[in-house]
């Protein structure tokens, strides 16, 4: 019995020659993805003044894309785990590149729209791909952790490279610019991943099953949809109709995994504790964040009135204490515990929320960057080791759609975050009141607001400004605040469902 399983550990403990090479070709498309979702925020302004879409379709822009990838990452990493990760890695770096022209080019609201919702189904693509792959090239568990925190703080990275050179282009081009970005991004992956990545994939994965894809996309959508319809509307009955077809298709989704000898997500992953708390900090955690993340750089551009390049360098502390967490994550919770470091991690990231709670159109930087650098770190710790936790917890043959649930769980609590949260900020800023000719387009946002003073007198329009900006300051207050309860109750459930939860040690 001994003879016959040493081969296999072997294998299973072999450092693959390469696989340092292959992880800077995996971070790659990690930087795209976050290069991409920071651009935005910081182009919104501009879209706003160009493109003149509503508050609705403002928040549309900002969260269809997370709407579409998290209802198809679970499919997509399925699949990767079925036709190979490397091939769907690539080919949906090749799309993601070419809709990314697609996305800089949009002439109108609705045509920005759909193309954020195909870069979507595009970037369902990468994420579990990349983590997948990991799980696969490091078989060492301390190697894994550090390649887990290398990916991690990468991401963190893409957040402070993307608005800073988003800020540059914005000054300089038109804000289409920003998305094309992508393009030599996205070539270097394609040409060196080509040469580098090693194929990998499930050896008996059943088939891929186009009801389970359906249902698991009808189902997120649909719920993701009726919140944040109901956050910004109330009750009515399309948001109710939608919702029950949601949470429909998703019980569906369920029932069919659990019948299926072969199904797209193994849901017993579930029954394991530290796989479930991981999914869950991970999700609450990215929820209370996501509304000050998307609001920020308009806070920073029109209450603060600071230039697209300094807003970006003003959010470059929290991506520096994310790396900075991030590469040490692994260490710090084998020498404390797994629950130690993320409940602290969340609990910081909970405080410095709160901290915002005290915001003002002259708030110093030293206050906003302090407490951007301890969000960063405390973020850094949690979401490297939950992702450890995560890979940790499964099989190599399954590392594809444990992978895509940790991304869904990252997706969905930013389309929610920005539903519930955004809609707190949106329907706050609404009720501002103005001078009496305050035209109603000022009313959707800021930006309309700020667009719609150029054509009146100034008096009239400082007056009208400010109390745009302290209603929208009000509102980023109540989310900020709303934000932080979130995170601090993140931080607590989490101490009790990783009790116990370690990870890997080499030997």
């Amino acid at each position: 019995m001994t003879s016959t399983l040493q081969p296999a550990r072997a294998a299973e403990t072999e450092k693959r020659p390469g696989r340092w090479l292959a992880l800077s070709v995996l971070v790659l498309a990690v930087l795209l993805v976050a290069v991409d979702a920071t651009v935005l925020g910081l182009a919104t302004p501009y879209i706003s003044e160009d493109l003149k879409p509503s508050g609705t379709q403002l928040l549309w822009i900002g969260d269809v894309y997370s709407f579409v990838i998290a209802g198809l990452l679970v499919s997509m990493g399925s699949l990767g785990d079925r036709i190979g990760r490397k091939r769907i890695l690539l080919g949906g770096a090749t799309a993601f590149g070419a809709i990314s022209v697609l996305n800089a080019y949009a002439t109108t609201s609705e045509l920005m729209i759909l193309a954020r919702a195909l870069l979507g189904v595009a970037g369902a693509t990468l994420m579990p791909a990349t983590l997948a792959l990991i799980r696969n090239l490091f078989h060492d568990p301390r190697e894994r952790s550090l390649a887990v925190g290398i990916w991690g703080a990468t991401a963190s990275a893409g957040t402070a490279v993307g608005p800073i050179a988003g800020g540059f282009l914005l000054e300089h081009f038109w804000w289409g610019s920003v998305f094309l970005i992508n393009l030599p991004v996205m070539a270097v992956l394609v040409l060196v991943g080509i040469r580098t990545l090693p194929e990998s994939r499930n050896p008996n994965p059943g088939p891929w099953d186009l009801v389970s894809v359906v249902l698991s996309l009808v189902g997120m959508i649909g719920v993701v949809y009726a919140v944040k319809e109901l956050a910004t509307h109330g009750v009515t009955w399309p948001t109710l109709a939608a919702g029950l077809l949601g949470a429909g298709a998703l019980s569906g989704f369920v029932h069919r995994q659990l019948t299926m000898p072969a199904p797209l997500l193994d849901m017993r992953l579930f029954r394991r504790r530290g796989f479930s708390g991981a999914v869950l900090a991970d999700l609450l955690t990215v929820l209370g964040m996501s509304g000050l993340v998307f609001f920020l750089s308009q806070y920073l551009q029109l209450v603060q009135g600071r230039r697209p390049f300094e807003a970006g360098l003003a959010e470059l502390p929290a991506a520096v204490g994310a790396v900075a967490a991030g590469l040490i994550a692994g260490r710090a919770a084998r020498r404390f515990s797994v629950r130690a470091v993320v409940s602290g991690g969340l609990a910081a990231v909970g405080l410095a929320l709160a901290a915002l709670t005290t915001l003002s159109a002259s708030t110093g930087y030293p206050v906003l960057g302090a407490a951007l650098l301890v969000v960063g770190i405390g973020a850094g710790f949690s979401f490297t080791v939950t992702a450890d936790v995560i890979l940790s917890s499964v099989p190599k043959e399954q590392a594809g759609a444990a992978s895509a649930v940790s991304e869904t769980a990252y997706e969905l609590g930013a389309a929610l975050g920005i539903a519930l949260l955004g809609s707190i900020v949106t329907g706050v800023y609404r009720d501002f009141t103005g001078p009496a000719d305050t035209p109603p387009q000022a009313h959707e946002s800021l930006g309309a607001a700020v667009e719609a003073s150029q054509h009146m007198s100034p008096h009239t329009a400082a007056q009208m400004l400010e109390a745009a900006r302290e209603s929208f300051v009000h509102g980023l207050h109540l989310a900020s605040g709303a934000g932080a309860a979130v995170l601090l109750g993140t931080a607590l459930a989490a101490w009790f469902l990783l009790k116990g939860q370690k990870l890997e040690s080499a030997g």
